[in-house]
């Protein structure tokens, strides 16, 4: 890919968002004397093509100085492995390897692929640039919609929905004026719902008209090759039942791994009906009583008297000498989990009782994940209620706040994709409401909305 820059004028007609024929100077002499004149009243935002004047007042409404605006690391390292696994744009990096990163390698140019957030997963490219674009944090797992770094193509590509190029100083934040780039949505072959964006980066060259032409060829076969990824596992693994038909991702048969955690210490509590204690050097399932008990210290950190403990993982209330027998047991146990490495147990402590150290739960990983609005990451962690057989008040209390927190989270905030994933949960097949949310954000003519209304009917006929 061999993109020469354009000295003279910028040309490209099509949507709003794609640069116009006007002298790239004057373009970006415009965009500058918007900048100065923010808050003047001046005029100049009028001189700003109509698509950037918009992204620009979406900008205002979350940043009123545009030095304020900074990309943020939403993802470290091994959540970031973890998602990109599980993303469906993740089935089509080798087309997008093929057809721009690989041939424009030595051209100046960074490749970059986000998801429907604006969070970048894939930043590839000259290895120089890389490490330029490295410095206003242009990098995988780092968040670029609109809502935090201001108009950019990536992020005002998701926005708008439309092909966007951004040349220099029409980026809001003045941490990009040197920089420009061209961003084309990838969009859902089945649902038309968003599922990310491919952005190309650097210098004047990256908003050059066959780069717009490039970037469209390579998402158009990514697109077609998501579909065809897609019907290719499904004649590799028939599907059964009325959920098969909708085309998101089916129910596993065994335990998806988990995303490693930044912490070596982690305690499994999704789906269970006994808690699973992973270390450095192992992992071992628990009995109930104990990994009850251990979730309860990790949810408490600062420590708990033996009486407090009983009531929170005794459903009477329990005893105090119960407790304390029980503490010992799980003391011992840990001894003997970390016999022969060189870690400190992680041994309950008495007076009060507490851990070592922070124990990450699987539970509470899905809790920040929703947060972060990381809705397949949080779905793809989600193996169930939190030990549904549990009747330990704080662990009563846990299950319920994180099914209500995640259902919630599907109802207001997930597209198509993600609200047909949460749906072959066992918890969701008969939640009328949710079904009912699908069949509002699934387009009008998608092959889903049958598989839908039919789960529909039939739980209007299991209630009546």
């Amino acid at each position: 890919m061999r993109i020469a820059a354009q000295n003279q004028s910028v040309a490209a007609g099509g949507p709003s968002g794609v640069l116009p024929r006007i002298p790239a100077d004057a373009l970006r002499r415009n965009a500058v004397r918007a900048h100065e004149s923010l808050g003047s009243g001046s005029g100049w935002l009028e001189r700003l093509r109509p698509s950037v004047r918009e992204s620009w007042q979406r900008s205002l409404q979350h940043h009123r100085d545009p030095d304020a605006p900074r990309p943020e690391i939403v993802f470290d390292d091994a959540a970031l492995v973890y998602y990109r696994s599980v993303h469906p744009l993740s089935a089509v990096m080798p087309v997008i390897r093929r057809l721009l990163v690989e041939p424009g390698e030595d051209s100046g140019l960074l490749v970059a692929v986000g998801d429907e957030l604006g969070r970048l997963l894939w930043v590839d490219g000259d290895a120089v640039l890389r490490r330029r674009a490295e410095g206003m944090l242009f990098v995988p797992g780092a968040d670029w919609s609109e809502r935090t770094v201001g108009t950019s193509a990536p992020g005002t590509a998701l926005a708008t929905g439309s092909d966007v190029q951004i040349a220099g100083p029409e980026h809001f934040s003045r941490l990009v004026h040197s920089w420009s780039c061209t961003a084309v949505p990838v969009h859902d072959p089945d649902t038309g719902s968003l599922l990310g964006v491919v952005d190309v980066t650097g210098g004047p060259e990256a908003v050059a008209p066959h780069t717009l032409a490039l970037v469209r060829a390579a998402v158009a076969a990514a697109e077609a090759q998501l579909q065809v990824h897609r019907l290719q596992a499904g004649r590799d693994e028939p599907r059964k039942g009325a959920l098969a038909s909708l085309g998101a991702p089916r129910r596993r048969t065994s335990r998806p791994a988990s995303p490693p955690a930044r912490n070596t210490e982690s305690l499994e509590l999704l789906g269970r009906d006994r808690a699973v204690l992973h270390t450095g050097s192992g992992s071992v399932e628990l009995s109930s009583r104990h990994g009850e008990l251990l979730a309860v210290l990790a949810l408490h950190p600062d420590g708990l008297t033996a009486e407090e403990l009983a009531a929170l993982a005794y459903p009477d209330g329990g005893q105090s000498g119960t407790v304390r027998a029980e503490m010992l047991r799980l003391r011992n146990l840990m001894e003997t989990v970390a016999a022969g490495t060189p870690v400190e147990p992680l041994v309950p402590r008495s007076r009060p009782y507490r851990l070592a150290r922070p124990l990450a739960l699987d539970a509470g990983q899905v809790l920040r994940f929703l947060e972060q609005g990381a809705h397949r990451l949080a779905l793809g962690m989600y193996r169930g209620p939190v030990l549904p057989r549990s009747e330990a008040p704080a662990l009563i209390r846990l299950r319920s706040n994180v099914s209500a927190v995640l259902r919630q989270a599907m109802l207001s905030d997930a597209g198509a994709d993600a609200l047909l994933q949460y749906l072959h949960l066992a918890e969701a097949e008969h939640d009328a409401e949710a079904w009912q949310r699908a069949l509002q954000v699934l387009p009008p003519r998608s092959p889903r909305r049958a598989a839908v209304a039919a789960a529909l009917e039939r739980i209007e006929r299991d209630l009546a």
